[in-house]
C-alpha cells in the first residue's frame, strides 16, 4: 500500500503504510524529509475535478487512516498534495521561525 503525495515544487513524495497510518504520520514524515520546523500551516488535500467547478480540494483530518485515504484517491481520481491550509498571521514571523516553511510558502502563492 502505498501514497503518492505532490509537492509543489513537482516532487512526489510516497509512501507506504499499513492499517494504522494516519495521515498526521505522513505529516511527520514529511516535516522531517522537508526540513520544516513549523508545519502548522499546511495539510494534506485531495485535489478533484468537478464539472460545475475546474478543481476542488478536500482538507484530510490528521486522524484519518491512510488506507481510506488511499482508497478515495484511486476510486475517485483524486490526487493528494501537501499545501498551505491557511496563511500565516505574519509571514515575515513565519519567515524568522522557518526559513524552509516560508520558502514552501511562497512557492504555492508566488
Amino acid at each position: 500500500n502505498v501514497l503518492k503525495v505532490f509537492l509543489e515544487n513537482g516532487q512526489i513524495k510516497s509512501f507506504t503504510f499499513d492499517g494504522r497510518t494516519t495521515v498526521k504520520d505522513v505529516m511527520v514524515t514529511l516535516q522531517d524529509r522537508l526540513s520544516l520546523r513549523h508545519i502548522e500551516h499546511f495539510a494534506l488535500v485531495l485535489e478533484y475535478s468537478s464539472p460545475e467547478q475546474s478543481h476542488r480540494f478536500l482538507l484530510l483530518q490528521d486522524k484519518q487512516p491512510l488506507a481510506h485515504v488511499v482508497q478515495r484517491t484511486h476510486y475517485h481520481g483524486m490526487k493528494c498534495l501537501f499545501r498551505v491550509s491557511f496563511f500565516p498571521k505574519d509571514p515575515v514571523e513565519l519567515l524568522h521561525r522557518d526559513p524552509a516553511a516560508f520558502e514552501y510558502l511562497y512557492i504555492q502563492v508566488g
